[in-house]
Order: C-alpha cells, then structure tokens, then sequence
C-alpha cells in the first residue's frame, strides 16, 4: 500500500485487507472504502472483474482487515443482486462520485470470522 492509504486505512477512512495472492500464496494488502453494517459486518466493492484483491478473495475468502488500530481475521461472501446492489449504493452515498465505477466487480460482505 502506498503512504496516502497507509494514512486513510489508520485514520479508519477505508479499512485495510489483507489477502493471499491466488497464485503467489504471499500475503497481498490493498485499502478500500466500506460500509459498516448495523451487524459489524463490512460492504466492499470492486471496481473492476480484474481488482487483484476480488479474484484474490475469489481463489481464498478467508481475509485479514484492519480499520485503524482494530485488526480481525474474517471471511468474504460474495453479494449478488439486490444486496450486491444495495452495498454499491450505500458506498457511493459514502464516498461520493469517486466511487461511481463500483458494481462494475465484485461485492463482498466481510465477516470477522469465529
């Protein structure tokens, strides 16, 4: 990750995840904007099929995320239809135009795991 998402990722603007590369096997961090839900769950999204860290999760759910100083294993489901669509549109709401190429990949709700 850069020095600009290390910062955003610490001030808990996007949370920080941590995958396995799908054919590396190394661990592989990436910043993106979520959604927290009302059950501590996270909505993120992909804005493309070809995000690294969607096929990532695709190849391993299991993933480490972390949101400022609180890090925690969990698990990606991937959302689909209205609830796909539902978390795109609470990220644009969010974060504003920037994040209109969501729902163009991937959608995930992340689960802390246990």
């Amino acid at each position: 990750m850069d020095d600009v998402a290390e910062q955003l990722a610490g001030w808990g603007k996007v949370v920080r995840l941590e995958t396995r590369g799908r054919t590396s096997g190394r661990p592989i961090e990436v910043a993106v904007g979520y959604v927290e839900e009302a059950d501590g769950s996270l909505l993120v999204a992909a804005g493309s099929e070809e995000a690294a860290w969607a096929r990532n999760l695709f190849a391993d759910p299991s993933v480490r995320a972390s949101i400022g100083e609180d890090a925690w294993d969990a698990m990606a489901e991937l959302l689909e239809g209205p609830d796909a669509a539902r978390a795109v549109r609470e990220l644009i709401l969010r974060y504003g135009t920037p994040a209109e190429r969501l729902g163009r990949g991937p959608v995930f709700r992340i689960r802390r795991a246990g």
